[in-house]
């Protein structure tokens, strides 16, 4: 049981490294997510923000399995030489936007605005791991157990 307990531990600390990493590469600079500006402006309390934050983490992981999901249709149809329409794909992206801007998740909310101006799908593909690693930032632990639980769920 502790074994396994310390080969989680370890995981956990590996993926959350991993995410720093792709979130400084990417913004050049250690932004940290502070709900207190979210329970100011919100009116909430700090409980109740960070539960917000652990229901955005689990959000955005499934949103990233949808957003590839519509993203390898569309490289499907390039590749086909047909026609693409990124609607789909703007539309979850302004939904998730919306969650971030509520909550102040600055990071995320720079990533979506991204997501919804591009049109290069190879830079969507970019940008899609780089807000599952900020995602995974705000809460390790959180984001370790849902990608978990979608891993044994894709197994059945």
């Amino acid at each position: 049981m502790k074994e396994r307990r310390e080969k989680k531990n370890k995981e956990i600390r590996n993926l959350a490294q991993k995410a720093i990493n792709v979130c400084e590469s990417y913004f050049h600079e250690d932004y940290r997510y502070n709900s207190q500006e979210a329970v100011e402006e919100l009116g909430l309390d700090e409980e109740l923000v960070d539960q917000l934050i652990e229901d955005y983490v689990i959000q955005i992981i499934k949103s990233v399995m949808q957003f590839e999901e519509i993203l390898y249709k569309l490289q499907a149809k390039v590749d086909a030489k047909e026609a693409i329409d990124l609607s789909e794909f703007k539309d979850l992206a302004h939904k998730n936007l919306g969650v971030a801007r509520n909550l102040r998740i600055k990071d995320a909310e720079s990533i979506l605005k991204e997501m919804m101006q591009s049109d290069d799908l190879e830079k969507l593909f970019s940008l899609i791991e780089i807000l599952r690693a900020c995602a995974i930032r705000l809460n390790p632990v959180r984001a370790y157990n849902t990608i978990k639980i979608i891993e044994i769920k894709s197994t059945f």
